[in-house]
Order: C-alpha cells, then structure tokens, then sequence
C-alpha cells in the first residue's frame, strides 16, 4: 500500500525560552556519583571532566548560536505515512549536481553535517572542483532528534532505508542517487544499495556495517587474526551500551530522559571511546560541538526513541543486508579509531562491488566532525565516476 506523503514544509528549529529555563535549574540541581580510585575514564565517563561540562552548559553554552547554526540551512519536515522526517536540503553549486542522501547514526545527530555539506555543495570554494558538487540531503533518522515524534511507530533499520527512499524519490523527485552514512547511517545506506539497486548509483561508508563474527574466519591470516583480536576485546570490553539499549531501553530511557547530567555523561563517553582522540575527548571536540548534539537529544525528548534499532538488532534478525547481497558500487574511508575495521576480504562478502578502498591516516567513528575535508575529498572521489 502506499504511503501518504504531505508537502515538505521549511523549518525553523526554535526551543521554548521554558525549556532553556528549566535545563539550567535541573543542571544546577546536578548530584554527581563518585569515582573509584582508578586512572580517569577507567570505569566511564570521568567525574572531573563531567563536572567542567555541567558547569559550562549551565554557564556558558548558547543553544541559540547551535539554533542559528543549524538554521543556516534549509530545513523542512515532511510527513510519510506515520512518520514526520526532519533533513536539511542544501543545493549543489556546480554544473550538475549529483543527489546524495547522509545519514547519521548514534549517538550523532544532523549536527555532525554541518561542516561536511558545504564541503560538498560547493567543492569550490574548498579547493575542488566545482563539477564535483552535490546537492545534500541529510535527514534525523526516523526517531533521533528533529524525527521524533511521541508514540510514533519505532522504525528499524530497513524501514529508515524505505523512508529515505521515499524522501529522495517520492519526495524530492530524485530518480537516481547517492548514498553516505557512518554507523547505523552506514546500515542505512547498504540497506538503500540492497533494496534500491535501480535508484541508488553507489554508496559511500565511513564504517562497514558487518557482523561482528569472533569465528569469521576458519584459518586467519595475520591481518585476520587482528580484526578477530579487535572483535574479541569489542565484545568484553565495550557492547553494555548497545546490550542495555537492546533489552531494557525503557528502563535506562527514564533516567537519560530526566537528568541532562546523565544524558550528557551517557553520549560523552561514546564520542571519546570511539574518535581519534588519543584518550583527550577535548582534543577533538570543543564543549560546544558536544552539547549540539546531547542538546538535540535533550530538548526534544527523542533518546529513548533512538535506541530502537538496537532493540530490534538484538530482538531480531541481523538487520543487514546478507552476504552477496549489495551489489550497487561501494566506497569505504578505514579511519584507523574506528571501533572495527573489517579486512577487505570479509567486507566483498557483502559488498560486491567495491570500487574505492581508502586508508585514512587519522580519524575515528565520528569521521564528518573529526576530518570533515578527508572525508569531502573521499566522497567526491568516489562518486565521480558514478555521476554518469
């Protein structure tokens, strides 16, 4: 059956001064746990560190300058079926942009784009080549941020692949396109390749959305045996986020949903694990890039809606495409933090038709913030020959 779909209608996100007023008297209240100890970080997000960022979102953070950043683009909403999308739409300045749709994952947000898109809507004025440009799209997954909606169907991976298809398509009139994600948006954008080989021109990853199999290999070479190493300690060491969020994320949702404290401490842990960091989240994300993002989350109420494609990986299936099954050309930029890095024989199981293979020589999982130019250059590089 097919879906209504309304009239795109722009966007202007503004929070209630309300809302700003009562975010400062529940960070004022803030009580902090205490810290075994242990070197920092040892056992989460450090409470030194933690008590520095409350003080400066209740003092010196300005959501309104993150407003008016966001802003700078054109924003619309559209509803499909049940669904309300938020996505900036930014127009290519070049002689014949090409279409692209960005997805985010988690815990990121549309505000993790906000470098990247000019980069490339208007190569030019960064050096490259103006018949390289794209025109953007760049949505809030279903159910994150500006995409939330209170009691709307919780929407998994493959029906984020549907909606996006229909924004481009149905939506946007777009009859063939591009696709570029990290994270759950990587999932995003193979699902797209899978289901959409006829509309879909190529996709482009920052991380290969692969299961993480310790047994994926029967006799591993030495590179293998690495990947299967990184594997192992992922799994000890780092998956009771996604196990909680997979099992009981109502339960967590009430405390991320009432303590911006918690919430802040929750996302921030996750951007210093997994960046190119060197273990200094400061180094790579100013206070103000963080609380963009935990903002978001925080005013519209939308972090337990965000869990849900961890529940329904660990409820269901594996929500990815199978093996042989994306056989749309493929991209992938290795930035050396990310959380696994796949050897290039176990990512042609899936994908069967990688054209671009680029090692990075530094960046991590949030690759659009950490190395917005490396990650352009890459692009554009892949989808040259594709624009045909």
């Amino acid at each position: 059956m097919k879906r209504a779909i309304s009239h795109p209608q722009p966007f202007t996100l503004r929070v209630t001064d309300d809302a700003i007023a009562d975010l400062d008297v529940r960070l004022a209240l803030t009580r902090f746990p205490d810290q075994p100890a242990l070197p920092a970080w040892t056992t989460g997000t450090d409470l030194a560190w933690m008590r520095k960022l409350v003080d400066y979102w209740r003092t010196a953070f300005d959501w309104r300058a993150q407003e008016a950043r966001l802003n700078a683009f054109d924003n619309f909403t559209v509803d499909i079926g049940p669904h309300t999308l938020h996505f900036l739409h930014a127009a290519g300045q070049g002689p014949a942009p090409f279409p692209l749709v960005l997805s985010h994952g988690w815990p990121g947000s549309v505000f993790e784009f906000l470098q990247l898109i000019p980069r490339l809507t208007d190569p030019a004025r960064f050096g490259g080549d103006p018949a390289d440009a794209f025109t953007v799209v760049a949505p809030s997954l279903p159910g994150y941020g500006l995409s939330f909606k209170a009691g709307a169907p919780r929407v998994p991976v493959e029906g984020m692949a549907d909606l996006f298809a229909a924004l481009m398509t149905d939506v946007l009139g777009y009859t063939r396109f591009g696709a570029q994600g990290g994270d759950w948006g990587a999932s995003v954008s193979a699902c797209l390749g899978h289901a959409y080989p006829d509309k879909v021109a190529g996709i482009h990853l920052n991380m290969l959305p692969l299961p993480r199999d310790p047994h994926a290999f029967d006799a591993p070479t030495a590179q293998e045996r690495a990947y299967l190493d990184a594997v192992h300690l992922w799994l000890k060491q780092e998956t009771g986020y996604s196990t909680i969020q997979g099992t009981r994320p109502q339960t967590l949702a009430y405390a991320l949903t009432d303590s911006p404290a918690g919430l802040a401490a929750w996302i921030a842990e996750k951007f210093r694990a997994w960046s190119d960091c060197g273990g200094d989240i400061d180094a790579c994300f100013s206070h103000d890039e963080l609380l963009s993002h935990i903002g978001l989350y925080w005013f519209t109420g939308s972090i337990n809606a965000s869990f849900w494609p961890y529940y329904a990986r660990h409820q269901g299936e594996w929500p990815f495409p199978p093996a042989g099954g994306v056989k749309v050309p493929t991209g992938y930029a290795a930035f050396p933090a990310e959380i696994v890095r796949p050897p290039r024989a176990l990512a042609e199981r899936t994908f069967t038709d990688i054209q671009r293979w680029t090692e990075m020589p530094h960046g991590g999982h949030f690759a659009a913030l950490e190395q917005p130019d490396a990650l352009a250059h890459d692009i554009r590089a892949f989808f040259r020959p594709l624009r045909v």
